[in-house]
């Protein structure tokens, strides 16, 4: 049996190849699962997105399944639960930021019908297909996640510095980074 090809960050954990083969790059077009990434993204600053990987789950329990209109309503009680809880990443900044974020999400698809609309602007509505043979060569910003992160933090958002923002397009599909060689990068071509 011939061995599939990968993305050379995916083969050291089972996690991490079904995160490769079953998520990473299909273009998402859900509210609610694109909150979820943009508020994952931020979470990970600083830290390795294996780790948010592993606290995916607990993520999701702690925070109503990405609901950004409850999160948008967490008081001090809530923050304070979160804060104790040893299954997610603990940073009051983070937490808070989840909170403004799903306010400002929301404001957003208010002036645009849904955030799926707002967010794919800055790629013309359609997936970049790249070309990278080596993950070298994979950039870490773009002029277009630069855009999306100038846009992002006018309108209230925080934890969406360029490079949040292009790992985020990354993953929800705006750009296709699998290495040419990958089998991922021709069934997403």
């Amino acid at each position: 049996m011939k061995t599939l090809q990968r993305c050379g960050w995916s083969n050291s954990d089972q996690l991490y190849i079904d995160y490769h083969d079953k998520e990473w790059g299909i273009p998402i077009h859900e509210d609610r699962l694109l909150f979820e990434f943009l508020i994952l993204e931020g979470m990970q600053a600083g830290l390795s997105w294996f780790t948010i990987l592993r606290k995916r789950e607990n993520f999701r329990k702690a925070f109503d399944n990405f609901n950004f209109k409850k999160i948008a309503a967490y008081d001090k009680k809530k923050i304070n639960e979160l804060m104790k809880n040893e299954g997610i990443i603990r940073n009051r900044l983070k937490i808070n930021s989840a909170i403004q974020n799903a306010k400002a999400f929301i404001n957003i698809q208010k002036e645009f019908g849904s955030f799926d609309k707002y967010i794919w602007q800055f790629t013309s509505g359609k997936t970049i297909k790249n070309s990278w043979k080596e993950l070298k060569q994979i950039p870490t910003t773009t002029k277009e996640s630069d855009a999306m992160s100038k846009d992002l933090k006018k309108r209230g958002f925080n934890f969406v510095g360029s490079t949040i923002c292009y790992s985020f397009m990354q993953a929800v599909g705006m750009v296709n980074d699998h290495v040419v060689g990958c089998f991922r990068y021709k069934e997403l071509k």
